[in-house]
């Protein structure tokens, strides 16, 4: 095999390995990411995110992205148990939280499931809506990211199918209706930057449209 041979395959397999690389990234924690999570145990709650600060604003406006769901992932098991730690600490103590939420952008959610016995709280990776029903439903919502401030929204679907995955990796759907409907579409807007104050103000434009 003469030297250009040679020269073709290191660089094919230079790439391979880039590539591969590349999608080990995309689909799990960055370097920073898993430095903020393992920096404590799994009961400690990490810091909420607020847009009363500039920066925690602009990455709550950022949307999130796809993680690979991995029951032997140390880092996602971790992460996992930390924020539901976070949404359970006095201080919070919220019905649902999304990952972006304590700056980390993947598609986690953990929602209280209160259509259920008991109300458990559940973790959903990757969480989609795939449909809305036309009927609504009004509820008064808050945010932890959002201190000191509840609204009234009339635009949230009363019925909605959702996508998502499990930590074991089981890939499900499942329709979800009233009040914990309403957990999901403001937890799964989280992973899309979107925060439920976005919808208060097209609610009220759309109001003074009809008037």
């Amino acid at each position: 095999m003469n030297r250009n041979a040679f020269l073709l395959i290191g660089i094919a397999t230079l790439l391979s390995a880039c590539y591969g690389a590349k999608n080990i990234l995309e689909n799990s924690f960055t370097v920073e990411q898993s430095e903020m999570i393992m920096h404590s145990d799994s009961l400690t709650p990490m810091r909420v995110f607020k847009i009363t600060n500039k920066q925690d604003s602009l990455l709550l406006r950022t949307q999130s992205h796809y993680i690979k769901a991995n029951p032997n992932d140390i880092v996602l098991q971790r992460f996992v148990n930390r924020l539901y730690a976070t949404v359970r600490d006095s201080i919070s103590l919220g019905v649902g939280i999304a990952a972006p939420q304590v700056g980390i952008l993947k598609n986690i959610i953990w929602v209280q499931r209160f259509d259920k016995e008991n109300f458990p709280f559940e973790v959903y990776l990757n969480p989609v809506i795939k449909t809305y029903s036309e009927k609504k439903q009004t509820f008064r919502e808050g945010c932890l990211s959002i201190p000191n401030r509840t609204d009234t929204l009339n635009s949230r679907a009363y019925s909605i199918l959702i996508e998502y995955e499990t930590m074991e990796a089981e890939h499900k759907t499942e329709t979800v209706e009233g009040f914990t409907s309403v957990i999901f579409q403001h937890e799964i807007d989280h992973l899309n930057g979107i925060l439920y104050l976005d919808h208060l103000k097209k609610e009220v434009v759309d109001a003074k449209k009809e008037n």
